[in-house]
Parts: C-alpha cells; structure tokens; sequence
C-alpha cells in the first residue's frame, strides 16, 4: 500500500494512477469511495452534514481502504488533519506532493466540486495543513512545474 498526501490540485489522482499502474496494483481515490458509499457528492455530505460528519466518514473509509488488498490510495486533502487518519498512515509508506498555494489556486481554478474553495480562510487552511502532511510522510515530492511522470517516477525512487 502506498498513500498520496497533499493539498487540492497537487496531483493525487493522476500521479496515483500512474504509481499503481507501474505495481500492477489497482489506485483507489478515497474521495470517490466516500461519494460512492454516501450516495451523494462530496460538496451535498459538507453542505447536509458539515466538515466533521465528512471527516468521521472519510476516516473510516481510509481505515477500510487500508486493511484491504494491496494499492496506491490518494486520500482527500484534509485527511491528514483528523488524528484518528494520522494513526492509521504512521506505519504506511506515504507520499506527500508538495504543491505551492499559487501552484493548486491554478491547477483547480474554480472547481465548483471542491467545497474548501469557497472558505474564506482557504490560505490559514493550506498553510495549517503542511504540518500535517510532513507529519505523516515517509517521503516528500515537491511537485510545482513537473510532469506528473517524473514526480511518480521521482516518488518511486525515494520509496525504494
């Protein structure tokens, strides 16, 4: 098992699905495993339900993700703030892309499905969340300016 870390628009998915492909193990987005248990998107559990309902849910879906079969997990940008999800990453091998602010503002633009754009605080967010990324990081790759084939291939080297 192998877990993306790192804030909105640093390339989770598409650096995830090229890492799995290159194991031969599936790639699991835990933000669409969260939509598909749920029912509804992402943006109606934080409208409905608020960020913490969101965060209890997203925990035990990583949880559930984590003791299954073997694969490369992207897990939501917030995950790794919810201590219970920091436990469950410490023995795991975790990539973290480190994305500049300007870098993801530009990447995701005005993504209406990504509820955090709209916080007002959403710089204190990102800057909060670095912590908690290298918290949890076995190895950090910084991604600003790269393809995402040479930030995979540089995240394998630095895991092997």
């Amino acid at each position: 098992m192998i877990v993306l870390v790192g804030f909105m628009g640093a390339g989770k998915t598409t650096v995830g699905r090229l890492l799995a492909a290159q194991a031969g193990v599936p790639f699991l987005d835990s933000d669409q495993v969260i939509e598909a248990r749920a029912g509804r998107p992402i943006p109606e559990i934080f409208a409905a339900d608020g960020e913490p309902a969101f965060r209890a849910l997203e925990h035990e879906v990583i949880a559930d993700l984590l003791g299954g079969p073997d694969a490369v997990l992207a897990v939501g940008g917030g995950a790794a703030e919810h201590e219970g999800t920091r436990k469950l990453l410490a023995p795991v091998p975790v990539v973290y892309l480190r994305v500049s602010y300007a870098e993801a503002r530009a990447r995701v633009g005005a993504d209406g499905g990504r509820p955090m754009l709209a916080r007002p605080d959403i710089t204190d967010v990102y800057e909060r969340r670095q912590a908690s990324y290298a918290q949890v990081a076995t190895v950090t790759v910084t991604v600003d300016g790269r393809l995402p084939e040479d930030i995979a291939a540089h995240a394998r080297v630095l895991l092997a």
